[in-house]
């Protein structure tokens, strides 16, 4: 499903900007974690570690939120529910690695870890920006 998002929003995704994602544990209590994101237009992608809360917790219900605001206009802000339809591991340490260049701009320090992609695919959002 490609959601029609305003520009506002396609730049916030696709800038430095930390997101918080939502996740379900097995109990159904709620998991948040701060995450690097990206998006392709169609997909947010989520880097992740294999074994990590996160990719585990979207294996067991694949249902997820993501919520972000502009960190110069706090104000302005984004929230998408979605599902993770793949948990991809090729490419992932190369994406990893070009995250990091948007967000520190130096190569990811270490990066040896088993990494994966959660692809989520976006059903709902709503933003404000003024």
């Amino acid at each position: 499903m490609n959601l029609d998002l305003p520009d506002c929003a396609v730049v916030l995704l696709k800038g430095p900007n930390v997101a918080c994602l939502s996740t379900l544990m097995p109990s159904g209590a709620p998991h948040v974690t701060p995450v690097w994101i990206d998006y392709d237009g169609d997909y947010i992608l989520v880097n992740t570690v294999v074994g990590r809360t996160k990719a585990v917790n979207t294996r067991h219900d694949p249902r997820v939120g993501v919520a972000m605001f502009d960190p110069s206009a706090p104000l302005n802000w984004l929230q998408v529910r979605g599902t993770v339809v793949e948990w991809r591991e090729d490419g992932a340490k190369e994406h990893l690695h070009a995250l990091s260049m948007r967000y520190l701009g130096t190569p990811f320090p270490g990066g040896d870890a088993q990494r994966l992609l959660l692809v989520i695919e976006p059903h709902r959002a709503s933003w404000r920006f003024l």
